[in-house]
């Protein structure tokens, strides 16, 4: 079994933990010349590059594999954070703070994560570490490996588009649930300040754009579809 670090933003990783997201889909680098499925669906496809001369000599180059494992291997969300500091690494001591010493040593090393709600209140304006500078101890959520696929990303079905983590939008008795890239209300759609769907996939667009930039959707690249669930663990102390 391998472990490997994997870095999802703030509303994927809230999605994460409400059981919104069971898969993820990132871009296969460098894009491969070829796909070759095997005959045995528990193994990854073949994909590999080309170079001028394996192309002159009519030979496959080198396989590509998978950096995030195949089904098994476990991946460590990295996610951005904060460690509680103690009190005294500002020079504070129990008699300076009578009141909220022993509270403030009991909530010392542990970690703030901003997918959590108010986690900007808590954080009362100190500075969030980045999800790339994570250490493997902060890390509160460990996914298992349960499928891994290569497609081109347009391929996407609406039941894949739901599991990617969109979000649902219930409109009421007799009417299908629409789905957004973010967060949003009804009322938001209506007054055409948010956008919507019936199409998951339309959302799931709009989620793709918004992390990959404009026309990543249109692309179409190939990519590595990585199914997952959680493991539950204790959360660590610095």
């Amino acid at each position: 079994m391998r472990e490997s670090p994997i870095l999802f933003s703030a509303p994927m990783v809230r999605a994460i933990l409400d059981g919104r997201k069971t898969v993820t889909r990132r871009i296969v680098k460098p894009q491969p010349d070829f796909v070759v499925p095997q005959a045995d669906s528990s193994k990854l496809p073949v994909v590999g590059k080309c170079t001028p001369d394996d192309e002159k000599h009519g030979r496959l180059a080198k396989s590509l594999w998978c950096p995030y494992g195949h089904v098994g291997d476990r991946l460590w969300v990295r996610e951005t954070h904060m460690r509680v500091p103690h009190p005294a690494e500002f020079g504070f001591t129990k008699e300076m703070l009578p009141h909220t010493w022993d509270a403030c040593c009991e909530v010392a090393g542990t970690f703030l994560y901003r997918a959590d709600p108010c986690s900007d209140l808590v954080a009362d304006g100190r500075q969030w570490t980045p999800s790339i500078h994570m250490p493997r101890a902060a890390s509160r959520i460990t996914l298992e490996v349960t499928g891994v696929r290569v497609e081109r990303l347009q391929a996407i079905t609406h039941e894949q588009a739901v599991a990617e983590g969109v979000h649902r939008i219930d409109i009421g008795s007799g009417y299908r649930p629409r789905y957004s890239a973010a967060q949003t209300t009804w009322q938001e759609v209506v007054e055409g300040t948010a956008d919507a769907y019936e199409d998951a996939r339309l959302a799931f667009r709009d989620l793709w754009q918004s992390i990959n930039g404009p026309g990543s959707w249109d692309a179409n690249p190939w990519v590595w579809a990585v199914e997952f669930k959680r493991i539950e663990q204790e959360r660590k102390v610095a």
